[in-house]
């Protein structure tokens, strides 16, 4: 990669946040490297863990601008560098030693609007505690209702999350699929997918008296009443994680889930 003239900055909010951005812009003016704020930068560093890595991949999102992290946070699995690699990891970036990971997103539609997510897209019970019942149909197939307390359906970025927690695949990065797993089914033979691009997959809250809340990344974005439903399929934009050349998906699931 040539190397940087431009960086933008994006840093977790908790204590040791000035100290840290403070070690990254003496790197930056002895490299000399201009701190931008705006997406004309020719990469975005983040200072955080893997949720301040999320919303910088959504910031950046159609871009062009990859983005990598030094790992200020609790887990860090989309982050490249420890905190005491800043200096001579940072470096290395500036000299243009990375190189980037197109990662896929997803599209949800509701209501006539469609929302991205670079995480995941959840269906939800709007009443915790209360089961709900979902029908799915996937590539245009029906595929029965499902007693559960949701459905989750995950980018390769996000199955390492809320995904894997409730026991779904994890997908390696570069893949164009996203995983699709039920919250605590209530039964035994329900098994999480993985869905190709061109495979929609549409969800229908067919509980007579409880609503399904539509989260996107997280944030609710609209709820599902008896009979409504959603369409979420892979989006045709792709975030641009960078890595140092030596670092891969299966460098950061040894470091972060191995033995």
């Amino acid at each position: 990669m040539p190397s940087v003239e431009r960086a933008a900055v994006e840093v977790i909010e908790r204590e040791g946040a000035d100290e840290a951005r403070a070690r990254l812009l003496r790197v930056a003016e002895s490299s000399g490297v201009e701190i931008v704020d705006g997406k004309d930068a020719d990469i975005a560093i983040v200072l955080g863990g893997d949720g301040t890595m999320l919303r910088a991949l959504a910031r950046f999102l159609g871009t062009g601008v990859p983005v990598i992290g030094v790992n200020f946070g609790r887990v860090g699995f989309l982050t490249t560098l420890g905190a005491d690699e800043l200096e001579s990891g940072l470096e290395r970036v500036f000299r243009g030693e990375y190189r980037t990971q197109p990662l896929a997103t997803l599209e949800a539609q509701i209501n006539g609007t469609k929302k991205v997510a670079v995480n995941d897209v959840v269906v939800a019970s709007g009443t915790p505690g209360r089961l709900i019942e979902l029908g799915y149909t996937i590539g245009g197939e029906e595929l029965g209702k499902q007693p559960c307390d949701g459905l989750i359906c995950a980018t390769p970025t996000g199955s390492t999350a809320y995904n894997l927690s409730n026991g779904g695949p994890v997908l390696v990065w570069g893949l164009d699929a996203m995983a699709v797993t039920f919250i605590a089914p209530h039964a035994l033979d329900i098994r999480p997918l993985v869905i190709p691009r061109e495979t929609d997959v549409t969800i229908t809250n067919l509980t007579a008296d409880v609503e399904t809340t539509l989260l996107v990344d997280g944030q609710p974005i609209g709820q599902l009443g008896a009979g409504d439903g959603t369409s979420i399929r892979i989006g045709s934009q792709r975030t641009l994680l960078a890595t140092l050349p030596e670092v891969t998906f299966f460098t950061r699931y040894g470091a972060t889930f191995g033995r």
